[in-house]
């Protein structure tokens, strides 16, 4: 299990007993987890469990019928998605969340509110991502599928957050890219102490990068835990298996 970079005891993200969903129909219902300083969390489940909705919940994308949710100690439950944006947090979505006509550099400056600091950031995310500082005046439509994730990637690293939510990164992309995600999701979680909460159905890629873990069915937490050795992988993905 990798060590924390923070012994703080106020968690970076705390959720308890929240229900959230569309248009009055329940998708996840009594969900309570946190997130520690400095850790990777990871929220496993199959495609319709609740998962990105949890994630759309803690961003205010999606209002919370029931529960709260704590950054840092600040309930943050139902605030605009403008006003969390600037409580040090960053949101990759699952879908392409990328303009396609813009440069990568256009894109990027999206991640920033301070224009100013936009090339030392660049410079900053380069250290992870080498390939953007070579693409900044491609259109970011005409980037292989694996880029354009770097480039998602890269714009949530951006300002340094302090909590990164990250929704299904792994999706379509092939073994070697994956294992670069995750030497990045590491590095930058040991030299910033970044917390992230990564929702994945890839076990093996999940697993291999958090501490703790959770399952999520049918909108609720199945089970919880601590990431061990490898043994757990097996017990997990026989759990998703049911």
């Amino acid at each position: 299990m990798k060590s924390m970079t923070n012994g703080s005891t106020i968690s970076e993200l705390k959720i308890a007993g929240l229900a959230s969903g569309y248009a009055g129909a329940v998708v996840i219902r009594a969900v309570s987890l946190d997130v520690r300083p400095g850790e990777v969390f990871a929220l496993l489940g199959k495609n319709g469990m609740g998962k990105s909705t949890l994630l759309r919940t803690i961003f205010g994308f999606l209002p919370a019928i029931q529960g709260t949710i704590h950054l840092r100690g600040q309930d943050i439950t139902n605030e605009s998605p403008h006003k969390i944006a600037k409580l040090s947090i960053a949101y990759c979505p699952q879908e392409q969340a990328i303009f396609q006509d813009l440069t990568v550099k256009e894109n990027l400056r999206l991640g920033l509110f301070d224009e100013k600091s936009l090339d030392d950031s660049i410079d900053f995310v380069s250290t992870y991502f080498p390939i953007i500082k070579d693409r900044l005046t491609q259109k970011a439509g005409t980037l292989s599928g694996g880029e354009q994730k770097m480039l998602i990637l890269s714009r949530a690293f951006l300002s340094k957050p302090q909590l990164i939510l990250i929704d299904e990164i792994s999706e379509g992309l092939q073994p070697l890219m994956i294992e670069r995600v995750s030497n990045i999701l590491q590095a930058a979680r040991e030299t910033l102490g970044t917390s992230i909460l990564l929702v994945e159905q890839n076990v093996g890629f999940a697993l291999g990068v958090a501490d703790r873990y959770a399952i999520l069915k049918l909108g609720e937490i199945a089970e919880q835990g601590e990431v061990k050795n490898t043994s757990v992988v097996e017990t997990v993905r026989e759990h998703l298996s049911v």
